[in-house]
């Protein structure tokens, strides 16, 4: 995933801009990156990636993410899966 790829697709917010909000802000938890942009408020999908790169700012590592192409599609699996659990059809 380039840092210009959004993580969060509800709220288009960009890896970039969370990797900032993480080093500027300092976040003591995980949760608190939703205060970037809502990142994380709106499906849930991005939340276990936010995860990762809130643990790897943490830590100093690089972030091990998928390409844009492979997050999207499983996103939008994990929408389908959702919906379907959810009884909602769009």
């Amino acid at each position: 995933m380039n840092p210009d790829d959004e993580l969060c697709l509800c709220f288009h917010v960009t890896k970039r801009k969370v990797q900032n909000f993480c080093r500027i802000e300092k976040p003591r938890r995980a949760s608190q990156l939703s205060e970037c942009g809502g990142a994380g408020t709106g499906c849930g999908w991005c939340r276990p990636f936010l995860q990762r790169i809130f643990e790897n700012q943490q830590q100093s590592k690089a972030d091990e993410l998928p390409s844009a192409e492979e997050y999207q599609a499983s996103r939008a699996e994990y929408i389908r899966e959702k919906n379907s659990r959810d009884g909602d059809d769009t």
